[in-house]
């Protein structure tokens, strides 16, 4: 049998068909497409393939001959719904049901339902033609068309489960209808048992200021850990320990802190009192603030949405809820910007070359789009999505690689250890990453912390739509635009005021005293508007030090003090940060004086502060809680709340953790 080179990709979902190329007979998997000819035996013509060894064709901001077909709901189970009954203060606000995105071919009526969803303005719903889509071509594989009707429509030419059709050939696969061809459909994948997948990091102990008076750490602004606890406890569960990363439960929260007024791009704020579950001891809050930048003087954003579109992303609090989130981060954007679409599934593709951030009528289409289906081979998007925003890469302006995605990369590099060296020698070209974790029951937790503290970004954990309107919309600005980089701070404890220490949550963050000066060794971003809280709980000197009862020396005695030390000084606080686009550091030290307040008199920030380190550490089972207990907390966080919802919301979460049995 001789034919010529066109590929046969119409297959039903997940079906296997037979893929004719060159005279050559190719078992292929062919995914997504539904019935494969159009009812009035016309014709359709599939995208353009770039063949992989290729450089990517650079599309059109506007192209293609046809409008995106019409994407059908995705099933949901109960496990597959965002939990609609939750009696939170924002839980209206969350859109927790999350109904599938109408597809730019939907009526008017959806169209401006789902634009005046996201809070944005309804235009004309006149269709455009849709965006060019150029993709890669894997040896002997090609993956569902996008072309088809409702009843089956494959993911931008990668893989898609749905309803599912028929195509050409025969074979087994994920859902059912009529083509030509036949096959048997089953249900979406589903989790046998749960995968998740959380790294058990040690409680951070105490420190003998007479054995090591310093502790150095990089800063974190992360917030994954407060979300992945919240939907863990409004699922009915305790979270698993790994889960619970405090010093991120606790930078979930905005605190007053005054901005910067001087030259540095941040402001210090010191706060100390006494430690609520531990009498004896003191709390010290130490607390920075980033610049505010006015979100449309930023400079121009280079933007590359790298999306998961693997099978696993199929429920609708994965690739639904993804799509929704970000088509909130468009409106976000200038004219100036700059906006990328790199998918990855059992292949990866680029579904939209870099385009104008006032084409939002095209970039929602791009995102309407996409289905998901296929296995999950995240280290060949990461590779083409690094390669792009280097392609479009703005000396001086913000370069971004977003990934979205649960974590289960299952086909390519699957190591972690790997995924994290990519990462990490990506991340030396100048291209910052941000980490926007989704879904339940295969979350890889672990993954995606690691790769975004690599990656020279923030992680944060999506679990609905009020979640991603805080991080893509209200900090927008921290997204976007990086004041300070490789943030580093060292706090030194003057002996005479401070027997022993223990810094609370960073277990990941911790660094050795001498890389405090070595700017070669990577810390953590600070974005505009961002705070960052530290706490330490002090043990004053002459109170014995938990767990610090170590022999003396043979050989040598500590250093006697110097003359600073006989001062009202508690402890200096040193911190080193790089600009944005700088290799050297610049150095701030800052004196806090031995001056602490009652408890009662402190900031309702410090208060609040305090009582999220104590649930943690409750939910963790720390064996340095002391006193502190859930109505114990309740109290503390309650006389601090205000009339921030966010805050409120925490007390409903201290409520269902109480009621729960301890594993």
């Amino acid at each position: 049998m001789i034919f010529d080179t066109t590929w046969f990709v119409c297959a039903r979902r997940y079906g296997r068909a037979l893929s004719v190329g060159g005279g050559a007979v190719v078992l292929v998997v062919a995914v997504g497409c539904g019935n494969s000819l159009p009812a009035n035996g016309g014709t359709q013509e599939p995208h353009r393939v770039v063949a992989e060894s290729g450089e990517p064709e650079r599309a059109p901001a506007i192209s293609a001959a046809e409008s995106a077909p019409s994407v059908p709901p995705p099933r949901a189970s109960s496990r597959e719904t965002v939990d609609a009954t939750e009696d939170e203060a924002d839980e209206a606000d969350d859109d927790s049901t999350l109904p599938a995105l109408s597809s730019t071919s939907a009526s008017t009526a959806e169209h401006e339902e789902h634009t005046a969803l996201q809070g944005a303005p309804v235009e004309p719903s006149t269709p455009k033609p849709a965006p060019q889509v150029v993709v890669k071509r894997p040896q002997a594989q090609v993956q569902g068309n996008v072309w088809g009707d409702s009843q089956g429509v494959g993911g931008l030419t990668l893989s898609g489960i749905g309803q599912g059709g028929g195509g050409l050939g025969s074979g087994q696969g994920f859902g059912s209808g009529q083509g030509l061809g036949s096959g048997q459909g089953v249900s979406m994948r589903r989790y046998a048992g749960n995968t998740e997948a959380y790294a058990q990091q040690d409680e951070g102990s105490f420190t003998a200021v007479a054995t090591d008076p310093r502790s150095t750490f990089s800063i974190d602004v992360d917030t994954a850990s407060y979300a992945l606890v919240r939907r863990h406890l409004r699922d009915g569960s305790l979270p698993p320990s790994g889960a619970v990363r405090i010093e991120e439960m606790i930078n979930y929260f905005d605190y007053g802190y005054a901005p910067p007024s001087g030259p540095h791009p941040f402001a210090v704020h010191t706060e100390l009192s006494q430690a609520p579950w531990q009498p004896n001891h003191q709390l010290l809050r130490i607390g920075l603030r980033a610049k505010h930048l006015d979100l449309a003087a930023r400079p121009a954003a280079n933007l590359t949405f790298l999306i998961d579109v693997s099978g696993s992303m199929s429920s609708g609090d994965k690739l639904e809820l993804l799509k929704r989130g970000l088509l909130l981060l468009i409106e976000q954007l200038r004219p100036i910007d700059r906006v990328s679409i790199v998918v990855y599934a059992g292949a990866s593709g680029l579904v939209l070359d870099a385009t104008a951030g006032n084409e939002k009528r095209v970039l929602r289409a791009a995102l309407q789009r996409l289905t998901s289906g296929g296995s999950t081979n995240g280290a060949e998007g990461i590779e083409l999505a690094y390669k792009q925003a280097r392609r479009w890469f703005v000396p001086g302006g913000t370069n971004r690689v977003i990934l979205a995605t649960d974590g289960d990369f299952n086909v390519g590099v699957t190591s972690e250890s790997e995924l994290v060296d990519l990462i990490e020698e990506k991340a030396k070209g100048g291209v910052f990453l941000s980490v926007l974790g989704f879904g339940r029951g295969n979350y890889k937790d672990s993954t995606l912390e690691r790769l975004a503290d690599k990656g020279n970004g923030n992680y944060a954990y999506v679990d609905g739509l009020g979640e991603a309107r805080k991080v893509l919309v209200e900090q927008a600005a921290g997204t976007l635009i990086t004041v300070a980089k490789d943030v580093k701070i060292q706090v030194e404890f003057n002996p005479r005021q401070v027997a022993g220490f223990r810094l609370i949550g960073y277990e990941n963050r911790m660094l050795q005293h001498r890389d405090f000066n070595d700017d070669n060794k990577d810390a953590g971003e600070i974005g505009a508007d961002h705070t960052v809280t530290a706490l330490y709980e002090l043990v004053p000197a002459g109170v014995p030090v938990p767990g610090a009862n170590t022999d003396g020396l043979r050989y040598q005695q500590p250093a006697p003090p110097t003359a600073a030390a006989a001062s009202n000084e508690l402890l200096t606080v040193n911190l080193r940060y790089k600009p944005p686009a700088g290799s050297q550091s610049r150095k701030l030290a800052i004196a806090v004086p031995a001056a602490p307040t009652s408890l009662s008199n402190t900031t309702d920030d410090f208060r609040f502060a305090a009582a999220v380190a104590s649930f943690g550490m409750l939910l963790r089972g720390s064996e340095f809680a002391g006193q502190a207990s859930y109505d114990g907390t309740r109290r503390l966080a309650a006389g601090a709340t205000g009339t921030d919802p966010r805050r409120r919301e925490l007390l409903t979460l201290i409520d269902r953790a109480k009621k729960l049995p301890r594993r």
